[in-house]
């Protein structure tokens, strides 16, 4: 199970009621890439593809596919605001290694 901590469900809220369009949830996925061998990555989508889980707390959708929901079980997602900026942040027990910069996992 992937958990949205209440700062990064505000976060969902404040993104989806400033979308442009309707928008049916927040897709998390991994990626190769980053500078630790995959990266995590986030947006706003219409609606879960086939493939997807769909995990719901609190009104707030979230859709996983099957391969990055294996990478992301356990993951706590939290939104923090710091002086250096805000973003969300993963905290990942399936992450081997990490880089600096939060993103990217391994």
């Amino acid at each position: 199970m992937i958990n949205l901590t209440d700062s990064a469900l505000n976060a969902v809220r404040s993104a989806i009621s400033g979308a442009d369009k309707p928008v049916g949830g927040l897709r998390i996925m991994v990626e190769a890439g980053g500078c630790a061998g995959y990266k995590y990555m986030m947006g706003l989508v219409n609606g879960a593809d086939p493939d997807d889980t769909v995990i719901e707390r609190d009104g707030v959708k979230v859709f996983v596919d099957n391969k990055s929901h294996e990478l992301l079980a356990g993951t706590v997602i939290d939104f923090v605001v710091a002086l250096e900026g805000s973003g969300f942040t993963f905290e990942n027990p399936n992450a081997t290694s990490s880089c600096s910069c939060g993103k990217s996992f391994g």
